[in-house]
């Protein structure tokens, strides 16, 4: 079974799937395999990273718009300058994150989240969790 979840973001926001992927695992009663998470979005990504530290995100976030500033000159204008900014940054990051399960838990390290990272918003987003034995 395929789990969707249902969210809101702010502009530029993060957003954290931690729990929405734990209980999608919980309910697949899986005890080992394999999690994928994933996302139906071209401006948005996918990021495994620390849920201690909330600057990390500041962190991220400013080398990402370092990388890829919203300029005027990209090609692609189809929307807004952030649009062609928010492919490329989707492109960058993935919207697909892999997650081994042992013991019916997702393996996490004691310090690590999943995380969406919004890079246009306010938008109303969804998120895909399959969890499978393997």
């Amino acid at each position: 079974m395929i789990k969707e979840f249902r969210f809101s973001t702010k502009k530029d926001d993060v957003f954290c799937l931690t729990g929405y992927v734990e209980e999608a695992i919980k309910e697949s009663q899986i005890q080992e395999g394999m999690c994928m998470v994933h996302i139906p979005h071209t401006t948005a990504g996918l990021c495994l990273t620390s849920k201690w530290d909330e600057t990390d995100f500041a962190d991220i976030k400013g080398e990402l718009r370092r990388i890829v500033p919203t300029r005027v000159d990209f090609c692609h204008q189809f929307d807004t300058p952030e649009d062609a900014a928010g492919h490329i940054k989707s492109v960058l990051t993935g919207c697909t994150l892999p997650v081994l399960i042992k013991d019916g838990k997702a393996l996490l390290g004691s310090s690590q989240g999943i995380y969406f990272l919004e890079f246009d918003g306010p938008r109303n987003r969804m998120c895909y969790v399959k969890a499978f034995a393997c």
